[in-house]
């Protein structure tokens, strides 16, 4: 962002949405192009005029065209072609911004309310995780199981009051091989399990010993 920006930015009282300023990165938005954004936001018509918004922002008119190609390519912008009356106009829409900023919000809440995985591995254990722990962990999650089935796996070790993350992975496996992708899945395979406890010759991951299987 040149000089002659912030000082525009210094010199006006801009609103500016905290969750843009913060994430924009996430919708692959440049500086300059989050400061081309900023005062969108905060004009009072949005009639696309390049002079005008050339002389406002101090930038080459040529740049303004690039910006607004540039943000529409990224879906974050669209320019609009309205008729009032007899005259045609072209305008500038920000809808899409916003559903992507509310797109961000809502992921943002989702997060402040559901404890991230490595946290909850912590909280269970008790202890702070080894930087190969975290490894095996991510590589469960590259390996296709969902965060969900790594969190009922966790479970299912606390219930049996274990704390160690073999244990973790050949449970995953053996649901691997029963094809248990979801935590309905696991409900369903105790639901079978208990139907055939009193057989004892039924093996299930719920009453194996992990731990002590040496094959």
């Amino acid at each position: 962002m040149t000089e002659k920006m912030i000082g525009i930015l210094k010199s006006k009282d801009f609103q500016v949405p905290q969750i843009l300023f913060y994430r924009y990165k996430e919708l692959n938005v440049t500086l300059d192009e989050l400061y081309f954004l900023i005062y969108l936001l905060n004009s009072t018509s949005l009639v696309f005029n390049p002079k005008k918004m050339s002389i406002d922002l101090e930038m080459d008119m040529s740049r303004i065209l690039e910006m607004v190609n540039n943000l529409s390519g990224k879906d974050v912008l669209t320019l609009e072609l309205k008729k009032e009356g007899n005259i045609r106009n072209e305008y500038l829409s920000l809808e899409k911004l916003y559903h992507k900023l509310g797109f961000l919000l809502i992921n943002e809440k989702e997060e402040e309310t559901t404890p991230h995985l490595f946290d909850v591995f912590e909280k269970e254990f008790g202890r702070t995780l080894s930087p190969i722990e975290y490894e095996l962990i991510n590589g469960w999650l590259d390996n296709e199981f969902s965060e969900e089935l790594v969190r009922c796996a966790l479970k299912e070790a606390v219930y049996n009051g274990v704390s160690n993350l073999r244990y973790i992975d050949k449970i995953l496996y053996e649901w691997k091989k029963k094809e248990i992708k979801t935590k309905d899945d696991v409900e369903k395979n105790k639901v079978q399990f208990h139907s055939y406890k009193e057989n004892e010759e039924t093996p299930d991951v719920f009453s194996y010993d992990w731990l002590n299987d040496n094959e």
